[in-house]
Formats: structure tokens, sequence, C-alpha cells
């Protein structure tokens, strides 16, 4: 019998950016509560570094990549480790169409970064359910621009 897979989320480091926190704290609101049980995350350092256990994980596993600017760090080196990327997420994207909410702070999220990251899981949320398939997030927003 082999044990259940789960949907590995991997969120930018962005240390000492506020969008990067955001990224982080979706994740953790993700892992810990929305998907509970079907969902685990891995540090992208981990990866980065060649950590077999999370390259291992990566490969063997459908993953979600939560970055947090256009630099996509998180999504490029899954890519780059042969990861199975089921989607790819980019918090700026949900700042794009919530242009009032300003997170600021690094070392907490503000209220604007709450209600950001709660705006961004509810849009993976939505296109990840249990009883469908893992869908891109490309059918719901804007293009990225490269």
């Amino acid at each position: 019998m082999t044990a259940q897979k789960k949907v590995i989320v991997i969120p930018c480091s962005g240390m000492g950016k506020a969008l990067g926190s955001v990224s982080r704290e979706a994740t953790y609101e993700l892992v810990e509560n929305i998907r509970k049980g079907i969902t685990e995350t891995i540090c992208l350092a981990l990866l980065v570094s060649g950590d077999i256990d999370a390259l291992q994980l990566v490969r063997s596993n459908k993953c979600i990549t939560i970055d947090g600017c256009p630099l996509q760090c998180a999504e490029k080196n899954v890519k780059f480790a042969g990861g199975d990327l089921a989607a790819s997420f980019r918090v700026i994207d949900v700042l794009a169409q919530n242009r009032n909410l300003k997170p600021k702070r690094v070392t907490f999220i503000d209220r604007d970064g709450i209600q950001l990251l709660q705006w961004k899981n509810s849009i993976i949320n939505s296109h990840n359910r249990p009883d469908k398939e893992l869908q891109p997030l490309k059918t719901a927003l804007p293009p990225k621009t490269r």
C-alpha cells in the first residue's frame, strides 16, 4: 500500500520583503488550516541547496509555488529541480487586482497583508478543490509579464 501523495506548497524566500512575508503566511494558512492534511510545505532554501529529501519530495508530488514578486524564485527553482509543478501563483498579481492594499511590514503581516493573503488563498483554494484535478492559475489571472 502506498502513502497518499500530498501537494507540496513552496513559498518564495523573499526575506525582508513585504510580499515575501505575505507569500509565506499564505502558505502557512493553506497548509495548516485550509488544506490541512493534504498539503505540506518545504523551505525553498532546502531545494536550492540540493537537499536530497526536498528534491525527492518535489519530484514525486504535485507542487504549487507562491512567489511574492515577478522574479518567481520558487517557481524557477521547482522547475530547475525537476519538480512536478501543478500551479504557480504570484502575490503581486493579486496585489495588482487589489491596489488599495499596501502591505508594508516584513516582521509581521499588517492588516493589508492579511487581506492580501486571504485573497491569495481564496484564489488558490477555488482552483484546487479536492474534487478537481489541480488547475493552473493562468486561467484566473492575467498572464504573467516577463
